[in-house]
């Protein structure tokens, strides 16, 4: 039997100082963040968990720690043809897939350890679109006790502000990044799983959806409609955004996103001070939705994009210009015409957002992803089959998701 290669390669650590060198001041003027020195860099190997707030985080963690660091990142980054060989040969990112149990990506976690190589990990496994930490999922625990690596806790803060989820630019205003903590092996080898996971929150934890830094840019409403979908005085609803304005397209209450994070109605008094609470208010509309009302009608119809994913190699376009319908049990490509193709939730394993807002559904052993315009809104489906999941499993759970 041939002996597997090595993950890790003398490469990886030339690459690394050379990205370094010019990263480093790129993320300062870039996002005007802080990275602190982190004193012990030189004990490693390492287990980096971190809160997950921009789409560079991944850059901002690796430049405290010496050694090169190897990241779980989702199988998307692994379509993209001639750029997904150079990120392999340049860094060996570890395969995961989204929101769903990977055991290869385990078994190469502890591959990696045994190599003496760091590994880092965005826990929630998504980033955050109202400016919370959100949902960890308790099996990071198993996979930090099989890995043996002392865990460093990696915050990330101001993030939200900077550049949120749901849009495109990045403001002018300040981040800060630095390990909160070091758990040792001995240290959580002696907690129950409860403590251990209790302490990873806890050490990950930033709430954004709050008072908190400026942060300037022409147009910090837009694209807000790829998160929200929820007026509050009109039910489920689509948005458009412009520069500091969002308009609800039912009743057509415009609301301004301010420098400091608030939003507030225009000529009129808007529930909600921040967007997070706007975001509460919906996840708990979904949590009390019946969803029958919508087996028969349509929750919303989108224009999209749809392709098969061949993991970890391609993506091939199957539609180009096809129609979306989100129903209470199902979604519908196409509806009404001779290439309708209709699929069950039952028949779904996990729906997850990938990016700002592109969609993986996981569909029996294939993968489909879905595009749309720039003002797509992916969560409302997700949100949508994790509340029938719920309903249907009986677990009176209120996760939706992320």
């Amino acid at each position: 039997m041939a002996k597997k290669k090595k993950w890790i390669k003398p490469r990886h650590k030339i690459i690394e100082k050379i990205v370094r060198f010019i990263l480093e001041p790129v993320c300062k003027l870039k996002y005007g963040i802080k990275i602190e020195k982190f004193k012990d860099r030189d004990k490693g190997p390492y287990l980096i968990l971190y809160n997950h707030q921009t789409a560079f985080d991944q850059f901002f963690v690796g430049i405290p720690f010496k050694k090169p660091v190897y990241y779980v990142a989702t199988e998307d980054i692994f379509n993209l043809g001639i750029l997904s060989k150079l990120l392999k040969f340049a860094v060996e990112p570890i395969p995961i897939k989204k929101q769903a149990t990977d055991i290869g990506a385990v078994m190469n976690c502890i591959r990696v350890a045994k190599e003496g190589g760091t590994i880092a990990i965005a826990p929630e496994g998504n980033r955050t679109y109202c400016g919370r930490t959100v949902y960890i999922n308790p099996a990071i625990v198993a996979l930090a006790r099989k890995i043996a690596l002392p865990v460093a806790l990696y915050r990330i803060e101001g993030g939200y502000g900077v550049q949120p989820r749901w849009s495109d630019c990045t403001r002018k205003g300040k981040m800060r990044a630095y390990v909160s903590e070091v758990i040792k092996p001995e240290e959580y080898s002696a907690m129950t799983d409860e403590e251990f996971i209790e302490r990873i929150r806890t050490g990950l934890s930033v709430n954004e959806a709050a008072p908190g830094g400026i942060f300037e840019s022409d147009k910090k409403a837009e694209y807000i409609e790829r998160a929200a979908y929820v007026c509050p005085f009109c039910g489920l609803s689509e948005f458009e955004s412009h520069g500091n304005e969002a308009e609800c397209k039912s009743c057509h209450r415009k609301i301004t996103y301010g420098a400091d994070k608030k939003i507030g109605g225009i000529g009129f008094d808007f529930p909600f001070e921040y967007f997070g609470e706007w975001y509460d208010y919906q996840q708990k509309f979904i949590n009390s939705l019946d969803l029958e009302e919508y087996y028969e009608k349509a929750m919303f119809v989108d224009d999209i994009k749809l392709s098969e994913v061949v993991v970890r190699k391609k993506k091939i376009p199957m539609r180009e210009n096809a129609k979306l319908s989100l129903y209470g049990n199902r979604i519908v490509v196409d509806e009404g015409t001779e290439n309708e193709w209709e699929i069950s939730f039952d028949e779904i394993s996990v729906i997850a957002v990938l990016g700002k807002n592109k969609l993986n559904v996981y569909h029996g052993k294939k993968v489909y992803q879905i595009s749309g315009s720039k003002r797509f809104n992916a969560l409302k489906y997700v949100n949508i089959y994790y509340r029938w999941k719920n309903i249907k499993e009986n677990n009176n759970g209120e996760f939706l998701g992320l």
